[in-house]
């Protein structure tokens, strides 16, 4: 696996500011990986709506993520590009692998940071993992036939078995079990 694609929804800011001052407009997100390789390849939104309270985009963006890449870097800037108000390292591992389908919807908010170092408000934006359309179909045809099967390829729910000791349980929820009667 070379390369992975992400759909990434920069949806709002809060609470940003510029010189001490609310930031309204005229701004917009820049997006890219932390790898050597796509250095010079960054995602761009559009400008912020005018529309009075914070900057809000809610643009999808489609990034391409090469498989040594660990971070995305998403910096809030102002006035064509000439300064960055807040910036956010996103970690790959807060949406990618663990106990969730590969194409899970993840809504997230992380502090920004100006050049300084100081907190500059939060970023909004929802995550999902591109996936093979054909592995989806696959996985779709094989629920709809009734063999529930899982395969190597497909990834879904908890894992069966880990071998590391620990053990882990799935909640139940046990009131709907206590009102069936015999």
């Amino acid at each position: 696996m070379a390369t992975r694609y992400i759909e990434l929804t920069v949806i709002a800011a809060e609470n940003l500011q510029s010189n001490r001052k609310p930031l309204k407009k005229n701004s917009f997100v820049t997006v890219r990986t932390d790898a050597a390789v796509t250095a010079s390849k960054s995602y761009r939104t559009a400008e912020t709506d005018s529309e009075g309270g914070g900057p809000r985009w809610n643009e999808k963006l489609v990034i391409e993520v090469p498989a040594q890449a660990r971070n995305l870097i998403m910096e809030v800037q102002c006035q064509n590009g000439a300064r960055t108000i807040g910036a956010a390292i996103i970690p790959l591992t807060d949406f990618i692998g663990g106990w969730v389908p590969e194409s899970y919807l993840h809504f997230l908010s992380y502090r920004l940071r100006d050049e300084r170092g100081v907190r500059n408000g939060i970023m909004n934006i929802s995550v999902r993992m591109k996936v093979d359309e054909g592995a989806t179909s696959t996985y779709a045809r094989k629920l709809s036939s009734g063999c529930a099967t899982t395969s190597s390829q497909t990834k879904l729910g908890y894992p069966a078995v880990d071998n590391s000791g620990v053990s882990t349980g799935v909640p139940v929820n046990w009131n709907s079990y206590s009102r069936v009667q015999y």
